[in-house]
Order: structure tokens, then C-alpha cells, then sequence
């Protein structure tokens, strides 16, 4: 059974993804993701179980994740 997605957490990297809409304290606010550009590769590496559950933190999202 795969381990559940923490909305919290990079999926690449494990690290906080540092995003607000994942933080009910602070889902009122926007994600520094809203006015950034996403690497296309790095959106490639997500694993299928975590596509649309989880964000990339900044660092995999510019390509630099750990295999970038």
C-alpha cells in the first residue's frame, strides 16, 4: 500500500513545499506558486499518485530538486 501524500511536503524532494493553499490557516492567501513558472521537467517527476495533491517547493518547481 503507498504511503499517503502530505500536502505539505514536496514530492520530489520531501521538504515543505511552503504552500498556502495546503495551510487552512492561511488557504485565504496566495501561493508563491501562483506568479512562478514550473518547470515542465520537474512537473514530469511528480509521481502519478501525487499529481494534483501535493506542490513542488520552490527549489524542484526551478529544476533544482534533487535529480535537477
Amino acid at each position: 500500500m503507498p504511503e499517503p501524500v502530505d500536502p505539505c511536503r514536496c514530492p520530489l524532494c520531501g521538504l515543505s513545499n511552503r504552500c498556502t493553499q495546503a495551510d487552512p490557516a492561511r488557504r485565504d492567501q496566495p501561493c508563491w506558486c501562483f506568479e512562478t513558472t514550473v518547470s515542465p521537467e520537474a512537473l514530469e517527476r511528480v509521481p502519478a499518485d501525487a499529481r494534483n495533491r501535493a506542490c513542488l517547493c520552490p527549489r524542484c518547481a526551478a529544476g533544482h530538486g534533487v535529480d535537477g
